[in-house]
């Protein structure tokens, strides 16, 4: 059981994990130990999260949603199998809980006159000082 909040918990059923050889530095242990984790959440399948948040978490997720509506998440961070299992479900969890969060609307305003007003006075007085730029012509 992962659990991300009071309402939403995830069921072990709903993770698979698969395990492969890592990249990067180790030595022979990257050759013979299956270290890095692959997370798979099926997000789209899951009863567990309401329908706007699965809309959230598929934007949020970018190319780690697959075609079949599965989150998957990749980690090879540590040496440790066990470590980058919890890095894998801390992020999942972490993804989750920021698609939970509802965007605030965005309500639309306009300027009001005097600000209006205020700008173009300061335009207009920016352009006389640079009017007033330039030869002066002398008297010789």
């Amino acid at each position: 059981m992962l659990k991300i909040n009071d309402q939403i918990t995830i069921a072990d059923w709903e993770l698979t994990e698969q395990f492969m050889r890592a990249s990067g530095p180790g030595g022979q242990n990257v050759n013979k130990v299956s270290s890095a984790v692959e997370l798979r959440f099926e997000a789209e399948r899951s009863p567990s999260l309401p329908d706007p948040v699965k809309a959230r978490l598929r934007r949020l997720a970018g190319r780690r949603w697959s075609k079949e509506g599965a989150l998957i998440i990749q980690c090879d961070e540590t040496r440790s199998q066990a470590r980058n299992r919890e890095i894998a479900r801390d992020r999942l969890a972490a993804l989750i809980l920021e698609a939970t969060h509802k965007p605030k609307r965005r309500v639309a305003t306009r300027p009001t006159l005097g600000s209006k007003k205020r700008r173009l006075k300061a335009k207009k007085v920016r352009g006389e000082v640079k009017a007033m730029r330039g030869r002066v012509d002398g008297e010789e």
